[in-house]
């Protein structure tokens, strides 16, 4: 590996950015896994091979840059449905955001090469729990920004996501790490301790594959999820209220002697649900005559926060319970908003040299309070995760009142095709990690009822109109994961460090 990287005549810092943007290849909708682990690879050398910390800190940096260029490529979509910025500043905005981001694999790559001191068996032990503690940080500093750990990698690829409720989504990243390590010592001809890493982890995940027993079985509560394919240039296009509502109810089904739990997407109803204007009564009246006597239906709205002299103060993305005789039963508020998308940080200053939110709207969003579980009569109760909520893994489920499902209403509609598979692979680990079904409701896709092992029982593609009639699958029993939390993946990076420190004692 050192001879492949000592041969290049690419600056390192290019080779680096190259690396990184490869890597992201590995992510949906592409899935090139095996790709990944080799640019991962090769830049682990580079990093190993750097002359001091501060050149490991800048083999780190580029990689992330171009890792996160090419793994953000979604979020330059949304600018297109923004008419007060152009579209051109999206590519701007995911670059400035990469910029930032880099900082996380620069830290594990300065940290990794400070701990194996650039060389030894124990590198890949120290980077890997180095990666683990940075994409933890990622996802939590500053708000957080948890899109695509390197763990996704693994959801389809040869069972090593059934490491997920022992280790969490960031413990896969850190597996992720020592597999490529192992590719990187089985090129230096290291044998035993390269075979060891690299094929491990993955013998590990076979077993628990296929140990797995008999699928899931169904709850027996019927569910219809509608995916209108409603875009977002026509989703708040003055005067497509009753054509987009007609799409909607036209795909809800008849009511029958079952009962059902109809989901709809985010903010599939413009009007607010829980005020007094004439529309908003009427919004409420029509829901309630798709349903049948004991059906409810889940869907996506706003609601209003007023203040003093009946001023409308801001607004909260918001998820409705609705009955057959039009009762809001109960709402979700999101709480893990999108900084730019929801609200504009620095609003006086930003405003003041033209730039808004990409959310159409005058009122921010407003957060909730958190995860929280609200009782369905009929149908158990649900976690509730409202688009961009749930990447975040560790703070998706009310651990004190857990559920019997996660509904996750999204829009993607913004994201273009590479960002809905994305979000879809993120949701499927949260089910993993929990052991709890996730169903998923999207104006344009990707939908689908998720079954606890992450499995699709059934979804329906991008950019097609549809529903879904299937059952609820079954919930596991609480996963360590479930238990524990994100304690796991700090315990096992530190465990990495003890092996790494022993290995190198033995070595001596």
């Amino acid at each position: 590996m050192d001879r492949i990287i000592g041969r290049a005549r690419w600056p390192r810092w290019l080779a680096a950015l190259a690396l990184g943007g490869v890597s992201a290849t590995g992510f949906a909708p592409l899935g090139l896994w095996p790709v990944t682990l080799a640019a991962v690879a090769l830049w682990m050398a580079l990093v190993r091979a750097a002359p001091g910390l501060r050149a490991a800190l800048a083999v780190g940096w580029w990689f992330g840059l171009g890792h996160f260029v090419i793994g953000n490529d979604w979020i330059a979509t949304a600018f297109h449905y923004q008419d007060a910025m152009p579209a051109w500043l999206g590519w701007i905005a995911v670059t400035l955001l990469a910029l930032y981001l880099a900082l996380f694999p620069a830290l594990a790559a300065g940290l990794g090469w400070a701990g194996g001191r650039g060389r030894g068996d124990a590198y890949p032990l120290i980077l890997a729990a180095a990666w683990i503690f940075a994409e933890w940080l990622r996802a939590t500093l500053f708000t957080g920004f948890a899109w695509n750990p390197l763990g996704v990698i693994w959801l389809d690829a040869l069972g090593v996501a059934r490491l997920a409720p022992f280790i969490g989504t960031y413990g896969l990243s850190g597996v992720a790490i020592l597999v490529a390590g192992g590719l990187m010592l089985l090129g230096e001809r290291r044998w035993k301790a390269g075979a060891a890493l690299a094929a491990g982890p993955i013998a590990i995940g076979v077993a628990l594959l296929l140990a797995e027993g008999a699928p899931v079985p169904a709850s027996g509560h019927a569910v219809r999820i509608v995916q209108p394919d409603i875009g977002q240039q026509d989703k708040w296009r003055q005067g497509f209220e009753d054509r987009n509502f007609a799409r909607l109810a036209s795909l809800s089904g008849t009511p029958g002697p079952e009962p059902r739990l109809l989901l709809w997407p985010e903010a599939a109803v413009p009007e607010y649900l829980e005020e007094s204007r004439p529309e908003d009564i009427r919004a409420r009246a029509r829901i309630a005559r798709l349903l049948g006597p004991r059906d409810i239906m889940l869907t996506g709205g706003t609601a209003i926060e007023w203040g003093k002299d009946n001023f409308a103060a801001g607004a909260r993305n918001s998820l409705f319970a609705i009955d057959a005789r039009g009762r809001i039963l109960a709402r979700y508020d999101k709480a893990h908003l999108v900084p730019y998308g929801e609200y504009l940080p620095m609003r006086p200053i930003l405003s003041a040299i033209g730039l808004s939110r990409l959310a159409p709207g005058d009122l921010d969003f407003w957060p909730g309070p958190g995860p929280r579980s609200l009782g369905l009569p009929g149908f158990g109760k649900v976690g509730v995760q409202i688009c961009y909520e749930m990447i975040f893994s560790g703070q998706v489920v009310d651990s004190a009142h857990r559920p019997d499902f996660i509904f996750n209403p999204s829009n993607d509609a913004w994201f273009g095709p590479s960002g809905p598979p994305q979000h879809l692979a993120q949701a499927r680990l949260r089910a993993i990690e929990e052991g709890l079904p996730v169903i998923r409701a999207t104006p344009t896709g990707i939908s689908a009822i998720i079954d606890a092992r992450g499995n699709l029982a059934a979804s329906l593609p991008w950019r097609t109109a549809g529903a879904i009639t299937g059952r609820l699958p079954a919930a596991l029993p609480p996963t360590p994961f479930a238990r524990y939390g994100n304690i796991l993946p700090i315990l096992f990076a530190g465990l990495l460090v003890a092996l790494a420190i022993a290995h190198r004692r033995i070595a001596r």
